[in-house]
């Protein structure tokens, strides 16, 4: 990570977990953090198996143009990659663990921007991770980005961030994208396989 916003974010988030995998949505509590509550959002799955908007900041609103709340996730993308941003967002809800993405934002008259976006796992009082925690922050300021809306995000780089599995060593741990390209199997079965080797080396 090297954007403070989503540095700060993920502190926090790992601050209210605790020993859990995942915090309960009750405990985040805006009052915390209210200096990145503009560049936050909370996304939920639906029964239809849409991820939608539950919430978004002022910010990532300015960003669009638009209030994003209710507007399925995955419209912010690149059409050919909106399967996987689904299946990304579904896995980190799934094996409640969050992950990080570097993607570059273009506008309607071919301005372009880097981002980082951070996705992490949030469960209900009933225990099941169905919403996620996240935050869109470019990596360098642009004038531009606070006059001209952006289109579209296209997907660069995304990886897993297992804090739990400390023991595990950097050249251990490969981006998940580079998983799904290689071996040409989907983001959960990617997923699978990389909690499995975390969880065999956390064994040794």
């Amino acid at each position: 990570m090297r954007v403070q916003t989503t540095i700060e974010i993920f502190d926090y988030w790992n601050r209210i977990r605790g020993a859990a995998d995942a915090p309960l949505k009750s405990q985040v509590e805006p009052s915390a953090v209210p200096h990145l509550l503009q560049s936050l959002f909370i996304l939920e799955a639906r029964g239809d198996g849409d991820i939608v908007f539950r919430l978004a900041g002022t910010r990532i609103c300015d960003l669009f143009g638009r209030d994003l709340r209710g507007e399925r996730f995955s419209s912010l993308w690149a059409h050919g990659q909106h399967a996987d941003i689904e299946r990304t967002a579904m896995g980190v809800m799934d094996h409640a663990m969050p992950a990080l993405f570097n993607a570059t934002g273009y506008s309607t008259v071919g301005h372009q921007a880097s981002f980082e976006i951070i996705m992490m796992p949030l469960r209900s009082s009933h225990g099941a991770c169905d919403r996620v925690l996240g935050a869109i922050a470019p990596v360098a300021a642009a004038s531009w980005l606070e006059i001209v809306p952006l289109e579209l995000l296209a997907l660069d780089r995304s990886r897993l961030l297992p804090e739990k599995f400390s023991k595990v060593a950097p050249a251990e741990l490969r981006p998940i994208n580079e998983i799904v390209a290689g071996k040409s199997i989907g983001f959960g079965q990617a997923m699978r396989r990389v909690v499995s080797q975390l969880l065999s080396v956390e064994a040794r």
